[in-house]
């Protein structure tokens, strides 16, 4: 597939320069890139800036704006800049809706069961923090593998409702069916469970964890279910009501490619009254979903910019084929390593199990501390970015993440460095 950078740049349209007025015209496209068709991923990359002398390979913190896509960026932050209040609290309403709508389209909504927040973190906190259907003696259910500050923001939900706080591991090696089963067993151990939260793509293993099965058995227990898909929406092909969840969680600066600052959340028909308004906003009505997060005055331009970034990947990067690349940059590096004495690669070779992170250990270095050496010896031995994550109940472990424009051998130098270090300091 030739994608011209003029093509590309045009991709945004009217709606980079009118704060997403419209969206943009689309591409003619002959067909699909290849997983390992590096030429055609090669084009896609002059799509986005350089990156410079480091192998980077930590692309799970949020994801490059592709070259119109900031374009669109710039405009709509010069047009801030130069019309404030003028264009804030007379134009930018309408122009809010169509962002709303977009991105609603996007996640396969209705626009008024959507809300936005800076982050996925923020969101969390809020339908967490705010749910009000759990009392005294009620149980709330959650794993190690979800992010960490919903493990504080649960813990605290539990201590604020007199609520039974229920954290269960997840599997050491694990798989679609023992994930399956380990919920399954926690959620028929757990008397009077009333809110369970569920991460797709976790951000410390890089583990999917198949959560439309597991929200099934949570809803027959009569409990409500939050997903977080903060790392997989844009990167895995599904749509919001696909989980069979109640909240959704999500952001839209990892893989979708809109400034950093822009996410957004869901909430089911029907299930709004159970999310207390923000403080901030005591005279909502009970199922305005936006209420339940208030904005205040932000950075508006992430916002106005989000229908370009989903342009631009709708018209460039169909998520089937984003997917196949990641994977396959995935076990480019993966395939080569098993085996190795002392590494322990996190995740198995099940397609359904990950998308483009996974995590490996050292033997004998699964502190923070150690972790933390290794990610730092990585980049300063071998120029290679990577990023320790701490939470899981056996151990801190090292994560690997390529992006959209990783090249085939950004994945083997990370091979080769770990072929040289791994004998070196692995323990036992």
């Amino acid at each position: 597939m030739q994608v011209s950078r003029r093509d590309a740049m045009m991709l945004a349209g009217a709606a980079a320069t009118a704060a997403s007025a419209a969206p943009a015209r689309a591409l003619s496209l002959p067909g699909m890139i290849a997983p390992d068709d590096e030429e055609g991923w090669a084009r896609i990359a002059t799509l986005y800036p350089t990156m410079g002398p480091v192998t980077q390979l930590e692309h799970g913190y949020w994801g490059n704006m592709a070259t119109p896509v900031a374009e669109a960026h710039r405009a709509i932050l010069e047009k801030l800049n130069r019309d404030t209040s003028v264009y804030a609290r007379r134009a930018m309403r309408k122009d809010q809706a169509v962002v709303q709508a977009r991105a609603a389209q996007a996640m396969g909504v209705q626009p008024e069961e959507i809300g936005f927040c800076r982050n996925a973190a923020e969101g969390l906190q809020a339908l967490i923090s705010q749910f009000i259907g759990v009392g005294e003696g009620d149980a709330i259910l959650w794993s190690d593998s979800d992010y960490d500050t919903s493990h504080a923001t649960m813990r605290s939900l539990a201590r604020s409702r007199r609520a039974v706080p229920v954290m269960i591991n997840l599997p050491r090696a694990p798989t679609r069916d023992n994930v399956i089963a380990a919920y399954a067993e926690a959620i028929k151990a757990t008397p009077r469970l009333k809110f369970v939260l569920l991460t797709h793509g976790t951000h410390k293993s890089g583990l999917v964890v198949p959560v439309a099965e597991i929200a099934a058995l949570a809803k027959a227990a009569g409990a409500m279910v939050l997903v977080d898909c903060a790392q997989s929406f844009r990167q895995r092909p599904f749509l919001i009501p696909d989980f069979g969840a109640d909240y959704v969680v999500l952001n839209f600066h990892k893989w979708t490619g809109a400034p950093v600052g822009v996410a957004g959340y869901w909430i089911r028909p029907g299930a709004a009254a159970l999310i207390a308004p923000a403080a901030a906003e005591p005279d909502a009505k009970p199922d305005d979903v936006q209420a339940k997060v208030h904005q205040g005055t932000l950075d508006y331009a992430p916002q106005l910019t989000l229908p370009a970034a989903l342009d631009f990947q709708e018209q460039v990067l169909p998520i089937p084929m984003k997917l196949a690349r990641l994977q396959w940059l995935r076990n480019r590096w993966v395939q080569p390593l098993r085996g190795l004495s002392g590494l322990e690669i996190m995740l198995g070779d099940d397609p359904a199990t990950f998308g483009a992170i996974t995590s490996f250990r050292i033997a004998g270095h699964t502190s923070t501390a150690d972790t933390i050496a290794i990610t730092d010896t990585l980049f300063t031995r071998y120029n290679i970015m990577t990023v320790h994550r701490v939470g899981l109940a056996d151990g801190a472990c090292v994560r690997v993440t390529p992006g959209l424009f990783t090249k085939a051998t950004d994945c083997d130098r990370l091979v080769a460095a770990l072929k040289d270090l791994v004998p070196q300091i692995a323990r036992g």
